[in-house]
């Protein structure tokens, strides 16, 4: 690598704004650490991804950014200048990303860059993964964000995501099902029905509510429900189409460290195509993912423990927000596919 960078005592990341993402960063992580073990690693994201890095081995300290308006762009800077970081990681592609490790004059700036205003911002960058033609190619996320490990000399200690179960997390998690008439060693699964990203990622509220039944009556265990905030009534419409029992986790939604404790001890997790699925696979927890709109090259990894569920329909992946025709490619993925794959799983 050409401008080889100094040993750091200091490394600032900056962490993507998607769960999933945050994530599919942990490999880089940890080839970072296990290659400096004495550098002091510090991520800047988003408030509500601090839980997922509790007690993380390959994080000492967490920066929340709340928004990305100028006024939390100078506060990062301001930061940065006070810590005076060896190296600025930047993991996400976007220009915002990357303006205040630039401003504060990091000396070592290493990340992706699309074009020329981005690759201005660093002092190292990374060519997107793309063909002969130029265009971007898919890969997994794991792989994008090891190769930026690589290039900062710091070889692979392993393409596993990685999670750490917080004591808070637990406890807390405890109490929360031992008030909904459950206990920590209950048999569960876990569904997560809603997605930010747009409703063209949403499997149809019915199918989810016929698939939990089925897996409760075969499996004599219980469906626990966890929307991500504003994602409260689309799990209240699976519950009403439900036969069987189910808990629902609102008021509040459960924290990601919770998800984390959550998901930890759960038989399976079923999930359109969404943070929490990265999450389990991250923890060892069969993961079974119907997907639609998305393009699963680029989270095809580690696939030995998850089944990831998709029709064949011309127009898949379209990466849309909203479907704007019939959604076919979730209505047609049918409930006994979800079934059969979480038996697959746990090999009953």
């Amino acid at each position: 690598m050409p401008g080889s960078p100094p040993i750091p005592g200091k490394i600032w990341a900056r962490v993507p704004n998607w769960v999933g993402d945050a994530v599919m960063i942990t490999p880089a992580l940890r080839a970072i650490r296990k290659t400096h073990p004495t550098a002091e690693i510090i991520l800047c994201g988003e408030p509500h991804l601090e839980d997922l890095f509790e007690s993380h081995p390959s994080v000492d300290r967490f920066q929340s950014i709340a928004r990305y308006d100028s006024g939390s762009i100078k506060r990062i800077r301001r930061t940065l200048r006070e810590e005076l970081p060896d190296w600025a990681v930047i993991f996400p592609d976007s220009f915002r990303a990357a303006l205040p490790a630039f401003l504060a004059r990091v000396p070592f700036r290493v990340g992706y860059s699309r074009d020329l205003l981005r690759k201005v911002l660093l002092t190292h960058s990374l060519r997107p993964p793309s063909g002969a033609d130029g265009r971007r190619i898919p890969i997994s996320m794991v792989e994008r964000y090891l190769r930026i490990s690589r290039y900062l000399g710091c070889p692979d200690d392993g393409e596993e995501t990685e999670l750490v179960v917080g004591n808070r997390a637990r406890s807390s998690l405890g109490q929360r099902l031992d008030l909904s008439g459950l206990s920590l060693d209950d048999p569960l699964f876990v569904m997560t029905p809603g997605a930010s990203f747009g409703s063209s990622k949403l499997w149809p509220v019915e199918h989810f509510a016929a698939a939990a039944d089925q897996l409760s009556r075969d499996l004599n265990a219980a469906c626990v429900i966890t929307p991500g905030p504003g994602e409260e009534d689309i799990a209240k419409a699976v519950e009403s189409l439900m036969s069987q029992p189910v808990r629902i986790l609102i008021q509040p939604t459960v924290t990601l460290s919770e998800l984390v404790a959550l998901l930890s001890r759960s038989l399976f997790l079923v999930s359109n195509d969404t943070g929490p699925r990265h999450i389990a696979v991250a923890l060892g927890t069969p993961a079974i993912t119907v997907m639609g709109s998305t393009d699963p090259r680029h989270t095809q990894h580690l696939m030995k423990r998850q089944k990831v569920l998709r029709e064949d329909v011309s127009c898949s992946p379209c990466h849309l927000k909203l479907c704007p025709i019939d959604h076919k490619c979730m209505t047609r993925l049918k409930p006994e596919r979800v079934v059969a794959a979480a038996k697959e799983l746990l090999g009953t």
